[in-house]
């Protein structure tokens, strides 16, 4: 069996709901705290195992670049100033993990994005990590998926349970149970209404899939928006092969989305030593 060393994240997007924000800085480089949404997703990924990392850029992606580069000026002043806790912080950043680039030149959508690490990727089995959603456990839950997969080698896709009243929001698994946290996933629906949703499990931005699905994705025609939708690639890839659920333990926040952004800066920075008493005592005195 193939391992999972290489995961693709896509960071293509506009990122328009956080706009005027976004309008000039990537909505991945938007603090959660003092870090980046797109260092805690990498850090996931690097704690479960991941080697090489394709981060699919579009225009005004550069800041991303160089936030996971050397950045030699800033080290030579903060080593100047004695300031080596934040040096070795910095330089930490830099040696995370392996990346490659790859430039999506026409955003046609999450699926062609992710078509676009086809070269790099290559016949292994890879993971894709969304760009904006951070989830937060004892155990990556890449890694969690990572144990299914080796299970029963084939795609696993990372699915949370929801508010029923909130399955607008969120494709949704019609799935049948296996065993312990893994489902069969028969079906997905697209953000169904809350009584026509055939479950309350969510698909939450964390994939393993084998290469096959670049065969499917060149194949697949423009879905909703006009934009090859990588949720129609799994559906199809399902026809031939079992896909898998996994339902992992961890909170999910889609920092795409600006409620759960400021949840996701609030939990955070509620487990610094440093800004825990101060933020609890700020919350107290606002109610």
């Amino acid at each position: 069996m193939t391992k999972i060393t290489k995961a693709v994240i896509p960071v293509a997007g506009f990122g328009t709901r956080f706009l005027p924000a976004s309008k000039a800085q990537p909505k991945e480089m938007l603090p959660i705290v003092d870090k980046p949404i797109i260092q805690y997703i990498v850090e996931e990924a690097v704690k479960s195992g991941i080697e090489d990392i394709i981060l699919i850029t579009g225009q005004n992606k550069r800041a991303i670049e160089d936030h996971f580069d050397n950045n030699f000026e800033l080290e030579y002043r903060l080593e100047k100033a004695g300031k080596l806790k934040e040096l070795e912080e910095i330089r930490a950043i830099s040696n995370l993990v392996r990346f490659v680039y790859v430039r999506q030149k026409n955003p046609q959508g999450l699926g062609h994005a992710v078509l676009c690490a086809k070269e790099v990727v290559g016949d292994e089995p890879f993971a894709v990590f969304l760009g904006d959603d951070i989830i937060a456990s004892k155990v990556p839950v890449m890694k969690q998926m990572k144990k299914v997969y080796e299970k029963y080698e084939d795609a696993v896709i990372g699915v949370c349970k929801v508010n029923k009243k909130e399955t607008e929001k969120y494709g949704i698994i019609d799935g049948k149970h296996i065993e312990g946290n893994v489902y069969q996933i028969m079906d997905i629906i697209e953000k169904p209404k809350p009584e026509e949703a055939p479950s309350s499990l969510a698909v939450t931005g964390r994939y393993i899939l084998p290469s096959k699905i670049f065969e499917i994705l060149a194949q697949t025609k423009p879905g909703k928006g006009g934009e090859i939708q990588l949720t129609d690639a799994i559906k199809t890839l399902s026809k031939d092969k079992p896909l898998y659920a996994c339902k992992y333990e961890g909170r999910y926040y889609d920092c795409g989305n600006k409620l759960d952004y400021v949840k996701a800066t609030i939990d955070f920075a509620l487990q610094r030593k440093d800004l825990s008493s101060k933020i609890r005592k700020f919350l107290k005195e606002k109610n």
